[in-house]
């Protein structure tokens, strides 16, 4: 069985280079957008053509792949439809749940696979059947592993709503929280359909690595304090 963490952890450091390979394409009305990234951080071709290896028994079509990059906040297209056979990426808006952001900052900080978590879970998922349901059209997901296996008794599914149309971000500075399905912008959404459809692969995890945390200096006159912890000294009894 492949190592994910270790393959993905690669492929985030290999991605700058590997990246040029494929022809990712954002569309105009996303590109106009500041925040939008040239091309894609992350090498999704390979994490496609891994995953695909990895669960490819599960799997009917394997001419595209949809792939979900959690480690880019909700401002940013962080959904690549990867096409297998040219090699061609193109990069979409997509929601997380607002179990998995409480702050509703735009950044996914957790996944989970708990009935009644209102979170995305990570993992592999096997797109099934259309259907009309509460919100309109949608396609229902069957989870291939242990960190999504509750995909369908949770009901998370790919739908569209208004809280997801690009034009959010502009205006706040991200999508709006779904309750853990992958939701797409309204007018968006029956591309999105008709490029993925039923039995294909949809794999989501943190792909992208986080920002780098500024390093502070320390406050004025107190750089010559040692202080103390619990590896190099004992903790005083009061306060003063």
């Amino acid at each position: 069985m492949i190592d994910r963490r270790s393959m993905l952890a690669g492929l985030a450091s290999a991605g700058a280079f590997a990246a040029a390979e494929a022809r990712a394409q954002v569309p105009d009305w996303i590109a106009q957008h500041p925040q939008a990234p040239a091309a894609p951080p992350v090498d999704y071709l390979a994490v496609a053509r891994a995953q695909l290896a990895r669960e490819g028994r599960h799997i009917a079509l394997t001419d595209r792949v949809g792939i979900v990059d959690f480690g880019l906040p909700s401002s940013r297209p962080r959904f690549a439809l990867v096409d297998m056979v040219a090699g061609r990426i193109d990069l979409y808006p997509v929601t997380h749940g607002r179990g998995s952001d409480p702050q509703h900052d735009g950044w996914l900080k957790s996944f989970s696979n708990a009935p009644g978590s209102l979170a995305s879970s990570r993992g592999a998922y096997r797109t099934s059947d259309y259907y009309w349901g509460s919100n309109g059209s949608s396609m229902r997901l069957a989870g291939l592993d242990p960190d999504n296996s509750n995909a369908d008794m949770r009901a998370i599914v790919v739908h569209g709503a208004w809280y997801a149309e690009p034009s959010l971000i502009a205006t706040q500075g991200k999508l709006g929280r779904s309750e853990g399905c992958f939701v797409f912008g309204e007018e968006l959404l029956p591309q999105i359909l008709y490029k993925l459809g039923p039995g294909r692969l949809l794999f989501a995890d943190k792909l992208s690595l986080p920002p780098p945390q500024p390093v502070l200096p320390p406050p004025p006159g107190t750089e010559a304090i040692v202080r103390t912890s619990a590896t190099s000294g004992v903790m005083p009894g009061t306060a003063d």
